[in-house]
């Protein structure tokens, strides 16, 4: 008993360092008003694990910070999609 305790305490320490906060700018090009942004930031906000978000109008891109044992690239991009505003990953 002793032991699997000692295992759970270890996996519960372990586990936070798997997980880390990436950032991703995505490219908007769809925004053609100032309205536009909010509504990409809106639907960025309801990806799980998503921490901060940054748009930008006049560059057609979205910063975004998001853990990425919740959320990843694809399911960012498919929120602005699903939103109207089909975006990409910004090289």
């Amino acid at each position: 008993m002793k032991a699997l305790f000692a295992a759970l305490a270890f996996a519960a320490a372990v586990a936070p360092a798997w997980a880390a906060v990436q950032t991703v700018t995505l490219s908007v090009p769809g925004m053609t008003c100032e309205t536009c942004p909010i509504t990409v930031k809106h639907a960025l906000s309801k990806v799980d694990g998503v921490s901060k978000i940054n748009v930008s109008f006049e560059r057609r891109e979205a910063a975004v910070s998001f853990d990425d044992a919740k959320a990843s690239v694809q399911q960012l991009t498919k929120a602005t999609e699903n939103a109207g505003y089909p975006s990409s990953v910004k090289r």
